[in-house]
């Protein structure tokens, strides 16, 4: 299990212009399964998602978000192996 955590490095403004490339690199990767949660961070600071898959290819993922191309965002990859979940959500589990 892998989360990304994006970080804004410009004003809300400039990350906007790239909303719906992030978007559509969001739905690409949910609709493969590498994606399996996100969401904004409060304040709206960035944006934290979920993956699962191997440390390269969440890397060469990451290295394709709009966000990180246009140098509008950071990225960190935690790697984290969840070992215990509450009903449901079996799919964050190693």
């Amino acid at each position: 299990m892998f989360i990304i955590s994006l970080r804004y490095v410009v004003p809300v403004e400039q990350v906007e212009a790239h909303m719906e490339g992030h978007l559509a690199w969001l739905e690409k990767h949910y609709a493969s399964g590498t994606f399996i949660a996100s969401g904004r961070k409060v304040p709206r600071t960035g944006g934290i998602i979920l993956a699962r898959g191997v440390r390269e290819g969440i890397e060469a993922c990451v290295a394709q978000d709009p966000f990180v191309v246009n140098g509008v965002a950071d990225a960190e990859i935690i790697e984290c192996a969840i070992s215990r979940a509450v009903e449901g959500l079996d799919a964050l589990q190693d």
